[in-house]
């Protein structure tokens, strides 16, 4: 196939994107696609077009290859793509939205509240300790742990350095002590749980992505009954929110109040492809090389979007199963 990986853009997440985009467009070489490279910028349509590709690999990451623009865009071009569609993506970037799909569903998250950034310097929003982050940023980009003892002032000063500089409102919510868990869902399996240890401080940008700062054990040290919970609550996330391909579910758990102290924070669509990211991690746990976990996310593309010459058909899966196979 003629595979276009999409792949920089502009978000404060270009850095990643363009790791990921690199290791997927060698992966697909290798594995006997044509590949076309593109950086996204304000041309991407007229770029795509150009290159008249078979399928679109998204390997963006942040505002607009996973808040559903991209998809929208291509979903008017007729041009197939990897990952979720449009709703899912408007849904899953936006960390209000996602609460509302899920938590009535009886998926645990932590409660919380949106604030203007203002009130901050007139009041606590929440008892301390509480975290601030921004509704639709990932790679936990400007998010702001405030404890009783922290860096910031009671009430926080306007020019102190976080989030409320850079966002008008932000999502408050209560912190929770613990350990970090992140499940990895390939269509309709989770692959396994990893437990995220940052040698500094907490599990921030530059944890994520700096050789070094943070010990990821996988398959993670914990109860069976709470790696049970993490696959099955990650699955259940992915299934309601109508995730393709492959999703990842970020949790914390409360090790002194067992299940009960497990709470999903997000669920990230376009997960990363970087030697550090954790989808790819995972997959070679469970014996799936990255190659083989990149060309497991196009079959499932071609599979769900049903390319018959070109076209698009829609709900091709759900006639094929009420076939029967």
């Amino acid at each position: 196939m003629h595979i276009a990986v999409l792949m920089g853009g502009w978000s404060a997440e270009r850095p990643v994107s363009l790791m990921s985009g690199a290791g997927v467009a060698e992966a697909l070489e290798a594995n006997g696609h044509r590949v076309t490279r593109i950086d996204m910028d304000k041309h991407v349509a007229a770029r795509i077009a150009e290159a008249q590709p078979d399928l679109v690999f998204n390997a963006l990451h942040g505002s607009p290859g996973e808040d559903g623009t991209v998809q929208g865009m291509l979903d008017l071009m007729g041009v197939p793509y990897t990952h979720s569609g449009l709703a899912t993506s408007v849904i899953t970037i936006d960390k209000v939205l996602t609460k509302q799909a899920l938590v009535p569903h009886g998926v645990p998250m932590p409660g919380g509240r949106i604030v203007k950034s203002a009130e901050l310097f007139s009041r606590d929003p929440l008892p301390r300790p509480y975290v601030l982050k921004p509704v639709n940023e990932g790679s936990s980009v400007g998010v702001a742990i405030v404890t009783a003892d922290g860096n910031y002032s009671d009430p926080i000063w306007p020019d102190a350095k976080g989030p409320w500089q850079e966002f008008e409102e932000l999502l408050a919510e209560p912190y929770i002590r613990g350990r970090e868990l992140t499940t990895a869902v390939l269509g309709n399996r989770a692959l396994g749980v990893t437990e995220l240890i940052p040698k500094n401080g907490w599990y921030d940008f530059d944890a994520k992505y700096t050789d070094g700062l943070t010990e990821h054990v996988c398959p993670a040290r914990i109860p069976d009954e709470i790696a049970d919970a993490c696959k099955a609550l990650a699955l259940e996330a992915h299934r309601l929110l109508g995730c393709k391909g492959c999703s990842r579910s970020d949790f914390r758990w409360d090790d002194e109040r067992g299940v009960d102290g497990l709470f999903l924070l997000e669920v990230n669509t376009q997960p990363g492809m970087t030697p550090l990211s954790l989808v790819p991690e995972q997959a070679r746990h469970i014996g799936m090389s990255y190659a083989e976990l990149v060309q497991a996310i196009v079959d499932e593309a071609i599979v769900d979007r049903a390319i018959v010459d070109g076209a698009i058909v829609d709900g091709a899966i759900g006639d094929r199963e009420g076939q029967g196979g």
